[in-house]
Formats: structure tokens, C-alpha cells, sequence
């Protein structure tokens, strides 16, 4: 079913929006407008995902959001608005909009491992600032962090072995995966299609 995500097609569709885009919307309310990472035309898409829901946890501050954040082909801005919350750099509080790509690739890779309970979240959007302290402190940030637009996530998956989770969200081919076995968590990303 979800291997249609590979096809080439599926790539192409996933580009259509970048960074930039992203950038200059600036609204989580345009992002209804947005062509979805997942259209639901696709095959896997249809009756599994007429309702996309997510549910997901801030390791940080304990806070969670689960619900429905689009319907069909349309995202819901107030479901943007209570995960962007969740998301925030909770360093400086700072609250930025999320990329919905993002969300589907978490959202599919919680449904490709049948998780019940809620995905935890190390880090989803960070500060500029954030990221300078994060990259002084390790090698492992990236100077340029797609954490930094708003379009990458750090997860566990609570009862699923990370390596399993990496091998899951490489087979999607739907942006960056990084592995983190040491801290026991795996980045993803809206970029180009690579692993590390």
C-alpha cells in the first residue's frame, strides 16, 4: 500500500513545495492551500486517510496534541495552530509554522508501525539561536537545520526500536532520515531524499 510513495511521481509531487514557499507564506492558515505531501488521489491514500489524524508528545514540556489535521486534500489551520504550539522551540518559546510534509511523514510512519500511543517529539521547530547553542555543543547540528524552517522532526516511537523506525521512514523516500541510536532517536526531514 505504501509503496507508492516511492514511485517517482510521488517525488515530484513532494517537491512541488520548498522551503521557500514555506518562508513566504508565513500563515499557518494558507497552508490549507498547499498540495499535500500524501494527495489523497494516490492509492494508498483513499479510505485509510480520508481523515489524516496524529497523535504526538513533546518530550520537553509534556505537552501533546492528537487529532485530525486535514481532511482529504485540506489541512485545518486551528489543528496548525495547537501543533505549532506543541512544536515551538521550547528554549526561547518562539513558535513558528510547521511544514504539514512533515507531519504526513510522521503521521504515515506512526500508522507503518502501528503505534498506538503518541509519537515523542525531541525537537521539531528551533530558533536560529537555539541552533548556534545546539551546534556549539555538538557535532551532530547542522549549521543550515531544516529544524530551522520548520521542516524536520526528532522522534521516538515508544516500544519500536529506533532502527526499525529509520528503515520505515527510509522506504518512504519522502526527505532526509537521520539515525541517532546513541540518543535513541531518528531525525526526519522535507529535503532531498538522503540518510545518514
Amino acid at each position: 500500500m505504501l509503496e507508492t510513495m516511492q514511485d517517482p511521481g510521488f517525488v515530484k509531487e513532494l517537491n512541488r513545495i520548498n522551503r521557500r514557499d514555506i518562508l513566504k507564506l508565513g500563515l499557518v492558515g494558507t497552508l490549507g492551500a498547499l498540495m499535500p505531501l500524501f494527495p489523497s488521489r494516490n492509492a494508498y491514500a483513499m479510505s485509510n486517510y480520508a481523515s489524516w489524524r496524529i497523535s504526538f508528545r513533546n518530550a520537553h514540556t509534556g505537552e501533546s496534541f492528537s487529532g485530525v489535521y486535514r481532511v482529504g486534500d485540506k489541512y485545518l489551520p486551528e489543528a496548525f495552530d495547537r501543533m505549532n504550539y506543541v512544536l515551538r522551540d521550547f528554549r526561547t518559546h518562539e513558535v513558528f509554522p510547521m511544514d504539514p510534509r512533515v507531519l504526513d511523514i510522521v503521521k504515515v510512519l506512526q500508522d507503518r508501525t502501528k503505534m498506538d500511543g503518541p509519537v515523542e517529539v525531541l525537537s521539531g521547530y528551533r530558533s536560529p539561536k537555539t541552533n548556534a547553542m545546539l551546534r556549539n555543543a555538538s557535532t551532530g547540528v547542522a549549521k543550515n537545520s531544516f529544524h530551522m524552517y520548520g521542516q524536520a522532526m526528532d522522534i521516538r516511537m515508544p516500544g519500536h526500536s529506533t532502527k526499525r523506525l529509520r528503515d520505515n521512514a527510509k522506504k518512504l523516500k519522502a526527505g532526509g532520515v537521520g539515525y541517532y541510536p546513541k540518543s535513541n532517536f531518528v531525525h526526519v526531514d522535507t529535503g532531498k531524499v538522503r540518510s545518514w
